[in-house]
């Protein structure tokens, strides 16, 4: 592991990283070039097999913010996850994907949101899609800023979206880290436990653009997604945190039913042309 010069950095950036060698320069980049330079960027290679952790070492013989972390096996997300929590110094934990792209103020402008609202536990943000084999944008996609209207939507899709979120680190400290039960689900249910002590909020802009590849997306994945979606709301319907309505209920019954029935990629197919557009 490389040391960081920088002591005391405000901000964490972790990027987990497994077979990204066809991205990953440019998701580096991009928090590289960020406006806002204090901070520590924590990536750690998940048991990669292709040239992943030779892209990330030479990027951290330049810039000393960089620490690598090499996991010998592929670990899961979950797990590298709480392995980074372990050693991260900032006060916010700001998330990276190893295909997508920071706009170069998202840093800066979520810094100053988490500052001066003290209440909110994790901010995100839109973002744009772009099409992987031809960069083309497919949609942008929007979330509310406030926090009594994302805790409306929580039964019915995430009101963070992951790869846009910074996070409090005292909100890991009080609520646990990331549970290894659910991935590839595990966001909604930190989301969950942080609404119960923290507020939600997203910048109304865009400040990352998300990588859609379609042919990522299996249908097992898909499927095993929405199973874990459904188990992580339905602990959470008596969450005194979170109004769960009739109307909701219904939704989650009824998503339940077609599970059974309506083909996986096909639903996702359709919550992102409904939802994005």
């Amino acid at each position: 592991m490389k040391t960081n010069n920088s002591k005391n950095p405000l901000v964490s950036v972790v990027m987990p990283a497994y077979n990204a060698e066809k991205y990953i320069a440019e998701a580096i980049e991009s928090i590289l070039n960020q406006t806002y330079k204090n901070f520590e960027f924590i990536i750690v290679n998940d048991g990669s097999t292709d040239n992943t952790l030779n892209i990330i070492k030479k990027y951290a013989k330049k810039d000393k913010r960089i620490k690598v972390i090499s996991n010998e096996t592929n670990m899961g997300i979950a797990k590298t996850r709480n392995n980074y929590l372990k050693i991260v110094k900032g006060k916010y934990i700001a998330t990276q994907d190893a295909d997508d792209i920071s706009l170069p103020i998202r840093i800066s402008e979520q810094v100053k949101y988490l500052e001066s609202h003290p209440k909110v536990g994790v901010v995100g943000a839109f973002i744009e899609i772009f099409e992987d084999s031809t960069e083309k944008v497919i949609g942008i996609r929007k979330y509310h800023e406030k926090d009594e209207d994302l805790r409306r939507t929580v039964f019915f899709y995430s009101p963070i979206a992951q790869p846009t979120s910074m996070i409090r680190k005292e909100a890991f400290d009080i609520l646990g880290h990331y549970d290894a039960e659910y991935p590839p689900a595990e966001d909604l249910d930190l989301w969950f436990r942080i609404g119960s002590k923290y507020q939600f909020a997203n910048i109304q802009k865009i400040l990352l653009k998300y990588r859609y590849n379609p042919n990522s997306a299996t249908g097992s994945k898909t499927k095993l997604m929405e199973q874990l979606t459904l188990k992580i709301r339905e602990k959470n319907y008596n969450n005194p945190a979170y109004k769960l309505t009739l109307f909701a209920r219904v939704f989650n019954l009824l998503h339940k039913i077609s599970l059974y029935i309506i083909p996986s990629k096909f639903k996702l197919w359709l919550f992102n042309r409904i939802r994005d557009n």
